[in-house]
């Protein structure tokens, strides 16, 4: 328990702290002279350097020690028997502008269309894109018969086939270059037809060759590669089949040839005679 004395003695003292200033610039001066003091060995004992620096050393450390016992004394003497209560700043919490709390949201921009993409008018949505076209093909004209402007054509069984065995050929004679060219041969299917082979006087290299059965036909298909050029002069385009025992009817038997002859498409077709007629083929 206080009482007034303690406080009379209590206010003065916090007075006299409040109102006490060391005098750093003295306290700093000193410290100086200290350090910049020369050093003046003894004519009886020579004292090292090092000695100086304790010296200066302690001295500092004797001012710093005055001065933390006094502020310590001074703190201890106005200390309040009630601790002061303690208070923590806070930031206010902002409060959102009428501008940010009315405004309406924005809408999203619309997406830019990418490169080729088109808008069909009046606001409608854009049309699926027109699917590619095939690149038209060039019809081959209609054979009107065995010759064509520098084609000329023949078809015929040859006089080796016998009755287990026959051998079709197609006889091609141009007077020009032929820059395309596919040659057909259609054998009737008269019983036991099977391909045996086939052969063109022509290299086999320039050409692409197929044979299948087709529509009651065996169907052999000769054409020339791209860039390939069939010379002008005769050549001879043959099929070899089996077929049943006895003499067989070609009769029924065709073929065509389509080809391209300075820059002109040409075409012509024909038949067989029948086997023991002789060399026939004109339709």
């Amino acid at each position: 328990m206080t009482t007034p004395r303690d406080d009379e003695l209590r206010a003065r003292l916090h007075a006299a702290a409040e109102a006490h200033e060391p005098d750093r610039a003295r306290i700093l001066a000193r410290v100086e002279r200290g350090m910049a003091a020369p050093f003046r060995p003894s004519r009886r004992a020579t004292r090292p350097p090092l000695w100086g620096w304790v010296r200066v050393v302690g001295a500092t450390a004797g001012v710093a020690g005055v001065l933390a016992v006094g502020g310590y004394a001074v703190a201890s003497a106005v200390k309040d028997d009630t601790p002061a209560q303690q208070t923590v700043a806070v930031s206010p919490t902002p409060t959102p502008s009428p501008a940010a709390t009315s405004r309406a949201p924005v809408r999203p921009a619309e997406p830019t269309p990418g490169r080729g993409a088109s808008h069909a008018p009046g606001g409608q949505s854009p049309s699926a894109s027109a699917s590619p076209k095939a690149p038209a093909t060039t019809t081959p004209p209609a054979a009107s018969g065995v010759q064509d402007g520098p084609l000329w054509s023949d078809g015929s069984v040859d006089p080796h086939s016998n009755d287990f065995w026959a051998q079709s050929n197609l006889t091609l004679r141009t007077s020009e270059p032929l820059t395309s060219l596919t040659v057909e041969l259609k054998v009737a299917q008269t019983g036991g037809v099977s391909s045996t082979g086939s052969w063109r006087s022509l290299p086999e290299q320039d050409f692409t060759f197929t044979v299948a059965e087709k529509d009651g036909f065996l169907v052999y298909t000769w054409v020339l590669r791209q860039g390939r050029t069939a010379p002008a002069g005769q050549w001879v385009f043959a099929g070899q089949y089996d077929h049943d025992r006895g003499g067989r009817d070609a009769r029924g038997d065709s073929y065509t040839m389509t080809a391209t002859a300075g820059g002109e498409h040409l075409a012509v077709k024909g038949d067989f005679a029948a086997q023991g007629d002789g060399a026939g083929g004109g339709s």
